[in-house]
């Protein structure tokens, strides 16, 4: 049995992976099985914690996330098999109790913050890609996604970004994007990057 291709994308917070992913998606998925894993998800469990002391949590930090358990699906998912993937819950800052069958699939595209900064998680991918955005139009865009979608007030977001998502973006992120094999500027608008990368993918899933 073929194993599954897994596409790694990183960059910092909303640098435009999401859009990446979702145009790569929307390719593949007519004549491929294709899934969208989210780092994100494998934010590490809280419910141990108050809110109080949840929210101090740093999210921007590679230690909020359960690397292990997504590396254990990762490959997992390499040798098509299923897992039980966790959601995680923006509001209460915890583990969501929910969690999603994903079966195995051709194609996995794995995007998050760390994708590329973790040793682990990057061995596991065949195409590492790096989403290049300013950092005025990231901050802009995550202050609007926050705001709208995850009940955030400005000042809490403002004051998250100058506290932790800057100075991590700065320490983890931004020096993760030597182990690129593609660097895309920004983000999903580079539709020239995107179709470049589009049959690289195409090149690999078909041998």
């Amino acid at each position: 049995m073929k194993e599954a291709i897994i596409i790694g994308i990183a960059g910092g917070s909303a640098s435009g992976k999401t859009s990446i992913a979702m145009q790569l998606y929307d390719y593949f998925k007519g004549n491929h099985k294709v899934k969208i894993i989210k780092q994100d998800d494998y934010y590490k469990d809280q419910s141990h914690l108050t809110f109080e002391e949840r929210v101090k949590t740093n999210y921007d930090h590679p230690l909020a996330f359960d690397t292990d358990l997504l590396v254990d699906h990762l490959k997992k998912l390499k040798n098509k098999e299923t897992i039980e993937k966790p959601t995680y819950d923006y509001t209460l800052h915890t583990r969501s109790d929910i969690t999603e069958t994903v079966e195995g699939r051709d194609v996995i595209i794995l995007e998050g913050i760390f994708v590329l900064a973790e040793e682990k998680v990057r061995a596991l991918c065949d195409i590492l890609v790096y989403v290049d955005t300013a950092s005025d139009i990231r901050f802009i865009r995550r202050l609007k996604r926050d705001i709208e979608e995850r009940g955030r007030s400005v000042d809490s977001v403002c004051n998250q970004y100058l506290n932790t998502v800057r100075p991590m973006h700065e320490q983890f992120i931004e020096p993760s994007k030597k182990y690129a094999h593609i660097i895309i500027p920004e983000g999903g608008s580079n539709h020239v990057a995107v179709d470049l990368l589009i049959t690289k993918i195409k090149s690999i899933v078909d041998e």
